[in-house]
């Protein structure tokens, strides 16, 4: 149920500024937005903070870290949902496209298992009202994998289904183009002996010369058939995006070099980057700087990707460093996924839109950096935390 609130004393970040007064929210919808304070008794007053559109985040691989903490070791799926759901909300996050992987060669992988129990815990959860984000789901397709389409199938016709992304995570080119820094993280990530790295390598050339091509064609395909969003990962050369532009996808995914993100922006793709690219100052994987793009005016969508609170310590990294407004910056992790998911009916602060808002306080640091405090989180008017 949701309620009718005012909130007051706020710092109210806009699409194009920000303004010091009130939102009032009715039926769980923005009602109006003005840049004065209000007398209405039970109000609530943010004391000055930040408020903003509550987050919207269309890739992140928490629930699947939540599922396997551990190589080997699996979770039960409703406290790994309810762990990941309180964990997204907490980061002032209040829609989540859940990305679970399907598709992999090896039998030990999470991404090598069916999905069918977890999306039947998502329904429990959602009908019982469990559930403070608003879930949706992104399935990441692993083109060379022989079981990717199999594993497909407790998706079809999913309500939920919103984003399919086409991934090929062949070590020697995209983002594993870095043989060694692929040896690193499938290592230490996925516990794999060096015997075994060097035995997949061996063959993953294989799977993708049988499997790449035709599973590519059969989800392009699904997308374009049941008006799914569709994009592309891992884009290095402009052939890669001219390719994913031919398919109708409509996002770029952690473009590996400015000179592809360059050509989806061109294109018209939305260029998604991740939030710890640019709270570490660069890829864990050696290719290009989430902030780069930023100064170059070709980054348009930031993702929490591994870590669910760097959505917000990103947006103000990139405000901190002089690269992008506030505006334009919440606006990377609110508005620009929201539209890119067809989500038309949030992502800002603005009347008849939801009333999914966050409570931020900016701390500033000893060392000079910023943190971000997120203080309350509404749903369609609902406090949630």
């Amino acid at each position: 149920m949701s309620h009718d609130i005012v909130f007051n004393n706020a710092r109210v970040v806009l699409p194009d500024a920000v303004h010091h007064g009130s939102v009032s929210v009715k039926r769980g919808r923005i009602h109006d937005v003005n840049g004065h304070g209000t007398g209405v008794t039970g109000t609530v007053d943010l004391e000055g903070d930040y408020l903003m559109p509550g987050l919207v985040e269309m890739h992140t691989d928490n629930l699947e870290r939540h599922l396997m903490p551990r190589p080997k070791v699996q979770w039960a799926e409703m406290p790994a949902l309810m762990a990941h759901d309180a964990e997204v909300v907490a980061a002032g996050i209040t829609t989540v496209f859940d990305a679970l992987g399907v598709g992999d060669a090896d039998p030990d992988s999470l991404r090598g298992s069916t999905w069918h129990k977890l999306l039947g815990t998502l329904e429990d959860c959602a009908r019982g009202e469990m559930l403070r984000a608003d879930h949706h789901l992104h399935v990441r397709c692993e083109l060379p994998a022989p079981n990717t389409i199999d594993l497909f199938e407790p998706f079809k016709g999913h309500e939920r289904l919103s984003l399919i992304s086409l991934m090929d995570h062949t070590p020697g080119q995209r983002q594993w183009e870095n043989i060694e820094h692929a040896r690193v993280y499938f290592t230490g990530k996925k516990g794999w002996s060096g015997e075994k790295f060097e035995r997949q390598v061996a063959h993953s050339e294989e799977l993708q010369a049988q499997y790449a091509e035709p599973h590519r064609a059969y989800f392009v395909d699904y997308c374009r058939a049941h008006g799914i969003a569709l994009a592309s990962h891992d884009d290095t050369t402009v052939a890669h995006v001219e390719q994913a532009h031919t398919e109708g996808a409509s996002m770029s995914e952690f473009p590996t070099t400015l000179a592809a993100a360059q050509a989806a922006h061109q294109r018209g793709l939305l260029t998604v980057m991740g939030g710890p690219n640019v709270v570490r100052g660069g890829s864990h994987s050696g290719n290009v700087a989430a902030a780069d793009l930023a100064r170059h005016g070709v980054l348009d969508i930031l993702s929490s990707d591994y870590v669910p609170g760097s959505l917000l310590s990103a947006m103000l990294r990139l405000v901190k460093d002089g690269i992008t407004p506030l505006p334009q910056a919440v606006a990377m992790v609110s508005l620009n996924p929201a539209r890119a998911t067809g989500l038309h009916d949030r992502g800002a602060i603005a009347p008849d839109l939801r009333a999914d808002l966050i409570q931020v306080r900016v701390v500033n640091l000893p060392d000079g950096s910023q943190q971000g405090v997120v203080r309350g989180v509404w749903r369609e008017g609902r406090r949630v935390m």
